[in-house]
């Protein structure tokens, strides 16, 4: 594992996470308690964040980047089981080692926290611990509804929903609110997007094109997407307007 440190100082109101990540909820008081126990890290697209059965000494906030969770099975084949995206977390407190192999997908910037100092905060901040259980919560509804996606969801609602995915975090995290026009940048290569969506490489593209036939989305470049209508794709995405899989 090749965890770089960098020694820089983002203050805690001028983080674009702020607002979504574990710290939330935190005082001026606690933020600076937060600020004694964090560091940054950068790890390059490809490289181990944290590995099934290895010690983990750090719990962590995404703030850019993507990262997936996989799960390798005992013939060797591996599985993108899940995504981390900017203001997920990542780590279990209280426990030394994660559940899946959590690989970069992209360049990921996080901000890392010391595991030990950041579990005695959490006994002594009861509302800290309510934000990652919240958090925690949330992601069960989404595994939940990703069962959904997977198991019912045709090839062309599945490719929607991904987009939709991105497309809400975008929107909340440049803070543009009920904006229905929304631009963000794609990551994830189309053998990503067939692995973890269980389609083929060729249907993923094929999916992606129709869509960009029909105006659902435009593609300036292979990476930047534009969804001209939230509503529209998520009509597509068989979810309702008010949000569906993106709550």
């Amino acid at each position: 594992m090749n965890l770089v440190s960098e020694e820089i100082n983002i203050k805690c109101g001028n983080c674009d996470i702020r607002h979504r990540a574990v710290c939330s909820q935190c005082d001026t008081s606690e933020l600076n308690t937060l600020n004694t126990i964090k560091y940054y890290k950068t790890i390059k697209a490809g490289q181990t964040i944290a590995a099934v059965e290895e010690p983990i000494s750090f719990v962590a906030s995404i703030v850019t980047g993507i990262a997936a969770l996989n799960q390798t099975m005992e013939d060797g084949r591996t599985q993108m089981v899940g995504m981390l995206l900017p203001s997920d977390f990542v780590g279990r407190p209280g426990r030394n080692s994660v559940a899946y192999d959590i690989v970069a997908t992209t360049d990921v910037y996080m901000c890392c926290f010391y595991k030990k100092p950041f579990e005695e905060l959490l006994a002594r901040t009861p509302h800290l611990v309510n934000r990652l259980l919240e958090m925690t919560l949330d992601d069960l509804d989404a595994a939940r509804e990703w069962m959904l996606v997977l198991g019912r969801k045709t090839a062309r609602e599945k490719i929607a929903s991904l987009f939709a995915i991105f497309a809400h975090r975008s929107a909340v995290l440049r803070r543009k609110g009920a904006q229905d026009t929304i631009e963000f940048d794609l990551h994830l290569s189309r053998e990503q997007m067939s692995d973890y969506l269980g389609l083929t490489i060729e249907t993923v593209s094929r999916q992606i094109s129709a869509l960009k036939k029909d105006g659902i989305i435009l593609l300036p470049n292979k990476r930047h997407v534009i969804v001209p209508n939230l509503s529209v794709l998520l009509t597509e995405a068989g979810d309702d307007a008010d949000g569906g899989v993106l709550v």
